[in-house]
């Protein structure tokens, strides 16, 4: 039919045409094209013939970058559960100690203590110090309030010298104990038990009114050239103790108030 002309069936396009292998694109026209390897029936250089290639472990491959991001957020969200836990775990410790010290030492009546003055109530320290289960508590939170190297505890006689053992036991850390006074007799020290010149001592005490005893214990320490770091009591009755040890140069600590304790007595 006229005005149709047919495309011969040898023709092909332009572009193929200049193309050796027959594909649009091909500009390498006249040229013999290099066979590769696996034209030839020969394997190319990177080929494998023994297998797959060796195996990486999982630990040995890079993470990436936000992998890493990841795996931080969950260490430090696992790091701070753990905390929380712990938090927890001591601050519902601590409340069953107050409880214990509210109902197994916490007297009412007419009292006069050791720095003469007289009380309405009285914290009788030999009350909770001979329970075993009160006593375990305890040690807990002292251990808790004494940092990493120190190298001894000290124990004023009479009462705090059961505190110090059962800290000495949470911690591992040895005691001495600081004597009122010096005997006439045996080997007459004002410390009883293995110390020496240079070490990081902390004071623990029991119930602590003007601490007079306290600052008594921690200079006969300071005598034989030790380093006392503070002074550690269970209970300030809030009369006057921490105003007095830091006036003669110690640094003062308690577990508990008698404010604190006060609002166990209200709640019963």
């Amino acid at each position: 039919m006229r005005g149709i002309s047919r495309v011969p069936r040898h023709a092909r396009p332009l572009a193929a045409v200049d193309s050796p292998t027959g594909y649009p694109g091909d500009n390498t026209a006249g040229k013999t094209p290099a066979l590769s390897g696996s034209a030839k029936g020969d394997p190319p250089p990177s080929a494998n013939l023994e297998g797959p290639g060796p195996i990486i472990p999982l630990g040995a491959r890079e993470v990436p970058s936000y992998g890493r991001m990841e795996i931080s957020q969950s260490k430090y969200q696992e790091e701070e559960r753990i905390v929380m836990a712990q938090d927890r775990e001591v601050a519902e410790m601590r409340e069953q100690v107050a409880r214990d010290l509210v109902r197994y030492a916490y007297l009412e009546g007419d009292f006069v203590l050791s720095s003469g003055r007289r009380s309405r109530y009285y914290f009788d320290k030999y009350l909770f110090e001979t329970k075993p289960q009160v006593l375990r508590r305890l040690a807990k939170l002292l251990a808790r309030e004494i940092p990493s190297g120190v190298d001894r505890l000290a124990g004023p006689e009479l009462g705090a010298v059961a505190l110090a053992t059962a800290a000495s036991l949470e911690t591992d850390i040895p005691f001495v104990i600081v004597k009122k006074a010096v005997k006439d007799y045996g080997t007459q020290r004002a410390v009883e038990g293995e110390i020496h010149p240079g070490e990081r001592v902390v004071v623990i005490e029991d119930v602590m009114t003007t601490g007079t005893q306290a600052v008594s214990s921690a200079e006969k320490l300071r005598d034989l050239g030790v380093e006392v770091l503070f002074i550690l009591g269970i209970v300030d009755r809030e009369e006057g103790a921490r105003e007095n040890v830091e006036a003669a140069g110690f640094e003062f600590r308690s577990l508990f108030t008698r404010s604190e304790l006060e609002g166990y007595l209200q709640k019963g």
